[in-house]
């Protein structure tokens, strides 16, 4: 499943989400992200601590870069 190789990956890129049409998050705001150059963290809210590991600058999920 394409979902899994985004939340197991340490690093996908814009082009990835948007060629494999991964339904990680919206695709409009991949767009906006890639062309503006802003890195996007993907993780897993549901998991208590997660948003605040996040803020605080700690490895969660998986990072999304040019």
């Amino acid at each position: 499943m394409l979902i899994t190789h985004a939340a197991t990956s340490d690093k996908i890129t814009y082009m990835d989400i948007l060629r494999q049409g991964l339904k990680v998050t919206d695709l409009t705001a991949v767009s906006l992200c890639k062309d503006n150059n802003l890195p996007m963290i993907i993780f897993n809210m549901n998991q208590p601590g997660n948003i605040r590991r996040v803020v605080l600058g700690e490895k969660v999920g998986s990072l999304v870069t040019a």
